[in-house]
């Protein structure tokens, strides 16, 4: 099934606005994700939230699969965080710069994660010999559990715990995840290129990863 793909500037190409969501709008989100099914707030007009009033029960927020692609002169600075793997180990995404990136918003207990985690790790293994880095961003789970539903699916790629909603504050200046999953593709710059938001249709993730392996590694070139 062909999925429909929106072309708009990112969000977030300078700093700020006064109306954008604020830490503490951020962290109430997360902190009700484990009661309620909305991680991020939606419009009235977002199908997303009227979901959100009547999720059957659902622990979650199903995306609808949407894709959206950012072309490279919309967009904006690269994306700026720290945070910390559930190694221990300390990541910035400034140590990213020069490789592409997939980013996956996830929990354990959240069903379309567990449909989608296999094409993920296939993914990996696919693009990571051409340099493409892929990093789970947890916004729920504990060390325990994280790891847990990792060994159960095979996933050999780092996860960062983001309880505290650090990389989703950073991430919402830009393509703001509003379900989990939520799949973000970042290009050698460290700018948001696309996003899929809900189940990450394995050949749909190809081909935006593709996109941007396919661009020039230097943006200088873009304009050759």
């Amino acid at each position: 099934m062909t999925v429909p793909h929106q072309h708009r500037p990112a969000h977030g190409s300078g700093p700020r606005s006064a109306t954008g969501p604020s830490r503490r709008n951020v962290l109430a989100g997360l902190a009700g994700l484990a009661a309620l099914p909305l991680l991020a707030a939606c419009s009235t007009e977002d199908p997303l939230a009227a979901q959100a009033g009547n999720a059957d029960g659902k622990n979650y927020i199903a995306g609808d699969g949407s894709v959206l692609e950012v072309a490279a002169e919309d967009r904006g600075e690269p994306v700026q965080f720290t945070s910390t793997a559930f190694s221990g180990e300390s990541v910035s995404s400034a140590d990213w710069l020069g490789e592409p990136v997939v980013l996956n918003f996830w929990y354990a207990a959240c069903a379309p994660c567990r449909v989608e985690a296999p094409d993920l790790q296939s993914l990996h293994e696919e693009w990571e010999p051409q340099g493409v880095r892929f990093v789970g961003v947890n916004v729920r789970d504990t060390a325990g559990t994280a790891e847990a539903f990792e060994r159960n699916f095979g996933i050999t790629y780092p996860s960062l715990e983001d309880r505290g909603g650090q990389v989703l504050l950073a991430m919402t200046d830009y393509v703001p995840p509003q379900a989990v999953p939520t799949t973000i593709v970042l290009d050698r710059q460290g700018r948001v290129s696309a996003r899929i938001l809900g189940v990450a249709e394995r050949s749909t993730l190809k081909t935006l990863i593709a996109t941007i392996v396919d661009e020039p590694a230097d943006p200088a070139d873009e304009q050759a």
